[in-house]
This record gives C-alpha cells, structure tokens and sequence, in this order.
C-alpha cells in the first residue's frame, strides 16, 4: 500500500543543511524535503555517478543549485576536507543528517563475515562520528546547529542474522545521546531516529526472508515510506526545534514502544 502524504512546508530558510548519503534513499527524500523548505543543500556520497544523478534531478525539480561531494565518510580527512570545502563555499553549516551506512550481510553471528563486519562498523559507527566530529566545531562558533543520526529499530531491538548493523545502529543511539548532552549549553539539538524497513536500495539488497521477518514485526504491515521519513526528520532540523536533544524518534510503525 502507497501512502500519499499531505506536507507542511518546514521553515529552513536558508539553512546549510548537509545530508550524507543523500544520492538515494532516505537521504535522497531527505533532500528534496529540505530543498522544499528553503535549504541549501549538500549532498555527500561514495557514489560519484549517483551523485552527478541526484544533483540534476533535485536541481531540475527545485531550481535550486545542490553542492555535491564524494566522501568516504570512513575516512576521516576526506570528511574534513568536505567540511572545509562546504565552509568555504557556503560560509556556515547549520543541519547535519547523518544518513550513510551499510547494511551488511545477513548471516548468523558466528558465521559472520570479519571484513564485513569491519566495514558495517567504521562506516555505520565510524563515519557518523567522524562527520559530527568535523562538523560540530563549526555550529558551535556560531552557537547554533541541528544534527539528526539514522540509526535504525535493529539498534533498539537486535534483529537476528543482523549482528553488525543491529550493533552499529546501537552505538549511533549512544553516540546522539552524548553529544547532545555535550553541546545542550549551546543552541545545537542532536537527536536520531530508528527507521523500520524502508524500499531503500541498501534494505532491498537484504535476504527476502530477512525482509520478510522485519515486514512481520510491525504493527502497520507496511514499510516505512522515505517521505515519512523525511517529514519527521525535517522537523527535528528545524529552528522550532529548540528544546529536545540528545533523544530518540520512532519510525519503526509501533515496533518498538520505548
């Protein structure tokens, strides 16, 4: 079942919002959304011919221009220098959603895969440090700034055959409730939400059975629509939001009730 959304248009006027992972997905949603409330976007992805795509279409739909860069978000220098090259160009940077990961594959813990474990972990855990770690510096010297992590319902329940991802969004939580206790003095909110399955390219790549077994876990019998998704998250990036920080946003569809 396709669900049709009315939206509210979320104040984000000119907002330098970065979004990783935004050449498909949740991130490309994601985008959109904020190219329609105002932002000025961009987009940070592994994927250099994704990239190219995303950017002519959010252009073509928005009439905005969209600053594209290829980063390895796992390699903290290339996030540093992106950093520096969205500083430079837009002068501030005051949204970021941390977007990218991987999925891994689905296999019993002992059975696991080390190098794919490895990379869940420095791409998933690592690489959502290494953004907030370049990026915070800058929203704290103009003393405001929103940060919104995906982390993932496997992160709050453990989905089996799912041990890297399940730990790994896990750790995201962790990560979003102590920076945000960090930097609550400061006008920055940083909060995540835990996404059930959505149509995304990295979920779909999973074993049917897996997808099968997440679909049965939630009580609206349906996957997570990316606009739904973006709506929740563009709100949470927003200048009303000036209170919560350091929590945690349901996207599971009553999968998880804490």
């Amino acid at each position: 079942m396709q669900i049709v959304m009315q939206t509210n248009r979320i104040n984000l006027e000119d907002r330098v919002a970065i979004v990783t992972g935004g050449a498909q997905g949740i991130g490309f949603a994601i985008s959109e959304r904020f190219l329609d409330s105002g932002a000025k976007l961009v987009i940070w992805d592994i994927n250099e011919e994704g990239l190219a795509t995303a950017k002519a279409e959010l252009e073509s739909r928005s009439g905005k221009p969209v600053l594209t860069h290829k980063v390895d978000i796992a390699d903290y220098g290339n996030v540093a220098a992106a950093t520096d090259a969205a500083l430079q160009a837009l002068g501030r940077i005051d949204i970021l959603v941390n977007n990218a990961a991987i999925v891994g594959p689905n296999a019993r813990l002992v059975d696991y895969p080390l190098d794919a474990w490895h990379d869940v972990i420095n791409i998933d855990v690592n690489g959502t440090f290494h953004c907030c770690r370049a990026v915070v510096p800058a929203m704290s010297r103009q003393n405001y700034g929103r940060i919104v992590n995906i982390a993932s319902v496997a992160g709050k329940e453990g989905n089996p055959n799912a041990a890297a991802y399940s730990t790994a969004k896990a750790a995201v939580m962790a990560l979003t409730k102590s920076l945000g206790k960090e930097v609550a003095g400061q006008n920055i909110a940083v909060n995540c939400v835990t996404p059930a399955v959505a149509r995304t390219p990295g979920a779909m790549l999973q074993a049917p059975e897996h997808i099968e077994y997440m679909l049965a876990k939630i009580p609206r019998g349906r996957f997570l629509e990316l606009e739904e998704a973006a709506a929740m998250i563009a709100w949470l990036v927003s200048e009303e939001n000036s209170f919560t920080t350091a929590s945690v946003f349901d996207l599971s569809g009553g999968r998880a009730t804490y």
